[in-house]
């Protein structure tokens, strides 16, 4: 047994039989590689996003406009001053003086320009008990957030003297600053606790230290590499953190799980009595083609994300993409001379209690005895688990999307979300403004001076703003900035309908019949329109791109339609049943308060696109793997329920693993306190667990099973597609035969 001879045609087998021979240099390649990539990446800096490329349409056509005439808007800040009962007013002594001490106190700490009173500027809400203090950050809007302490604290102080009145501050300076002192550290947390969590989950795996971790290493360096790749790459697609984040997430997913295949079949073989050479190479030409076809597959679905046009998104998808890459190229090479340099030694470091699972590719009792039913009674077995994931997807037909407003991200965790909505129930839509950006030949035209009138007085009267319209002018750039607080506030809706109207109807009546006059409208409510539209525009092309390219992936490595056609059906029920989690959880708040998730009431816009591309790719992982191993068996002569059986059992502890460590490090997610990121964390955590449970354990094979011969099957008009199968198995051990006793041509 331990002679046996391993053809190796393929790139994987090639790539570890190379790397093993030539161990040392292939760790120092990998290394260098890993350095190199920091180094540069570090040298050469990130360029992150910037707001104006990150959408088309108005709201870009509004930063480009702001930008090229080179005016930096300050960080804007709003003091609330609002009587608690209703015999205190805006015109009573007491009120007054109120908004005198904010006044005072804000100009007194030199971090603001421009205070104003609600007096001058008539800021007074309709019922006479609230009004606005509005001022400006000096300096740099985007670090206000580092310099705003001093004058929350002067308004505190104000608040101190005045208990019958609310004084509270929001803005974007202040809400930033509130929001980085609560959950700064919620993402590092939870991305260093993703380490910890999978060795945890892989000392258990394998009973050994040493053995856990080599995967935990190879995920670490190949997202250390990564990020020095992306710095290097920013400087043709910008980059932002959130990319960065899931880069980090989905680097841990793969490399750990890419590296555990391939380890976990290096020591099955060895524990099957062969020598560590001969384990090596059948590892390197099984599970290494396997995580080469499936790393392929998945970097094809994170390459939908540039689909988009979204800056943000494309960010996203190249950074997971190359993480992807990198992790799939460590694991065909860098891990076999690693294995083949400690040899023995990968056994170090037994745990207590574990030391029986040497070996641990061995069959699962659980999963054979689960499998002994599905494959009895296979028609059964898919009417029920496709019944069940049907059920559990039913609620995603009614998915409501839309970008969470405050007090749904936050609920009532931050003092900003009750400020926010005072404000808002005051002055409606007076938080986040629309904001038209009117640029002309000459902005001190009588046309264009008038038009801007027509539209400040149309504005209100149209019923899509109750006011007060504020115009800045920039003469010397013929810029103004008008500033029209929508009716809805923070009911997105309702503001959509303002806007639209603004944009439809007020905007033609007025500026529009100006000469040479460009008025985009942006603000928070026209970015968030205007990112719905364009993702919504990009869905049909990034599903079609998807599941395309999947499919012809799945053809040509597995020379079967029938593979093929089922891998693509099994991955969109499992992503389906996703959404209906979702859905049911986040939507319509089933077992919410489990996820403190309550009151949500909506997904967030860009998540089931996300979700779609990071699943289809992950769920490919297990799918290429299971099939593989199927194959595998059929062409070394088993029948196909045999193949079945042989391949779904001997998988299933790896699988199981695989899917335990995603779950882990998906649910941390799912534990952070923004219900965007909870969301995400349990749609991923919830639908990899579906995936490794009842569509590898269940679906797969009962589907397999009543397929027979058929999953093998391959049109002649086909037979001319390039041939990636490489049939990179042991030799077989008797030829190839059907169920029914027919030689096998495959």
């Amino acid at each position: 047994m331990g002679n046996t001879e391993v053809r190796a045609r393929g790139l994987a087998a090639r790539a570890g039989g190379w790397s093993a021979r030539h161990r040392w240099a292939a760790v120092g390649i990998w290394v260098l590689f890993v350095v190199l990539a920091m180094g540069l990446g570090s040298a050469a800096g990130r360029v992150d996003v910037n707001q104006s490329d990150q959408l088309k349409g108005e709201t870009h056509t509004a930063a480009k406009i702001i930008e090229d005439a080179g005016i930096k808007e300050p960080a804007g800040e709003t003091v609330l001053i609002q009587a608690r009962t209703g015999t205190v007013t805006a015109t009573g002594a007491e009120f007054r003086a109120a908004v005198s001490d904010v006044v005072g106190a804000v100009r007194a700490t030199g971090k603001a320009t421009g205070v104003t009173s609600p007096y001058d500027t008539h800021t007074i809400s309709r019922d006479g008990r609230s009004a606005l203090v509005r001022f400006d950050v000096r300096g740099d809007a985007e670090t206000a957030a580092e310099r705003i302490e001093p004058v929350l604290d002067a308004v505190a102080g104000v608040q101190k003297d005045h208990p019958r009145l609310r004084i509270e501050e929001i803005g974007g300076a202040s809400m930033q600053k509130q929001y980085k002192d609560a959950f700064g550290d919620d993402f590092q947390q939870a991305e260093y606790s993703a380490v910890p969590v999978a060795l945890g989950i892989l000392l258990i795996a394998f009973g050994a230290l040493v053995a856990a971790l080599l995967p935990v290493a190879l995920a670490i360096t190949a997202i250390m590499a990564t990020m020095g790749l992306m710095g290097l790459v920013s400087h043709l697609q910008p980059m932002s953190d959130t990319a960065n984040s899931v880069m980090l997430l989905v680097g841990m997913a793969v490399g750990v799980d890419y590296c555990l295949f391939y380890l976990r079949r290096e020591r099955e073989e060895r524990a099957a009595g062969r020598d560590a050479g001969t384990a090596l190479r059948i590892a390197a030409a099984t599970s290494g083609r396997a995580i080469v076809v499936s790393g392929v597959t998945v970097c094809v679905a994170m390459a939908g994300m540039l689909f988009t046009g979204l800056a943000e998104f494309e960010a996203m998808g190249l950074a997971s993409l190359m993480v992807v890459a990198v992790a799939m190229v460590g694991s065909v090479t860098v891990l076999p001379a690693l294995l083949s340099l400690l040899g023995e030694r990968v056994e170090k470091g037994r745990m207590p209690f574990l030391g029986r699972r040497r070996g641990g590719g061995g069959d699962s009792r659980f999963w054979s005895a689960v499998l002994r039913g599905v494959l009895a009674r296979p028609l059964v077995s898919v009417v029920v688990a496709a019944g069940a994931l049907l059920a559990i997807a039913a609620p995603a037909l009614g998915m409501k999307t839309q970008q969470l407003t405050l007090d749904q991200e936050f609920g009532n965790s931050l003092p900003m979300v009750q400020t926010y909505n005072h404000l808002n129930e005051a002055f409606p839509g007076g938080s986040e403004p629309a904001q038209v950006v009117v640029k002309a030949k000459d902005i001190d035209a009588p046309g264009v001076r008038r038009a801007l009138a027509d539209f400040r007085e149309q504005a209100v009267a149209s019923g899509a703003s109750r006011g007060p319209v504020d115009v800045k002018l920039y003469a010397a750039r013929n810029v103004a900035l008008v500033s029209v607080p929508l009716v809805g506030g923070s009911d997105m809706d309702r503001a959509t309908e303002s806007l639209e109207k603004l944009r439809d109807e007020v905007r033609p009546a007025t500026l529009g019949k100006a000469d040479g006059v460009q008025a985009p409208i942006t603000g928070q409510v026209a970015g968030n329109h205007d990112f719905n539209d364009q993702l919504m525009g990009s869905v049909v092309p990034v599903f079609a791109f998807v599941v395309v390219f999947a499919f012809l992936l799945m053809l040509l490595s597995f020379r079967s339609l029938t593979v093929a056609i089922t891998s693509i059906v099994l991955n969109l029920l499992s992503v389906a049943a996703a959404y209906g989690i979702l859905v049911a959880v986040f939507q319509h708040g089933w077992g919410a308060s489990l996820v403190g998730a309550e009151g949500v009431g909506a997904i967030v816009t860009w998540l089931p696109l996300f979700l779609f591309v990071i699943l289809f790719g992950l769920s490919m992982d297990y799918h290429v793997f299971v099939v593989s191993r199927i194959r595998e068996a059929r062409m070394r002569g088993r029948t196909t329920k045999d193949a079945i059986r042989h391949g779904v059992v001997t998988t299933a502890g790896v699988v199981t693993s695989a899917a335990v460590i995603m779950v882990a490090v998906f649910a941390i997610f799912g534990t952070l306190s923004m219900q965007s990121m909870k969301q995400m964390g349990v749609g991923l955590a919830a639908a990899v667990l579906i995936d490794a449970t009842v569509i590898r354990g269940v679906l797969l094979p009962a589907v397999m099973a009543l397929l027979g011969e058929r999953n093998w099957y391959l049109p002649k008009w086909l037979h001319r597609l390039p041939d990636l199968t490489h049939d990179e198995a042991p030799e077989p051990v008797a030829p190839p035969v059907s169920d029914r006793g027919e030689r096998l041509t495959v």
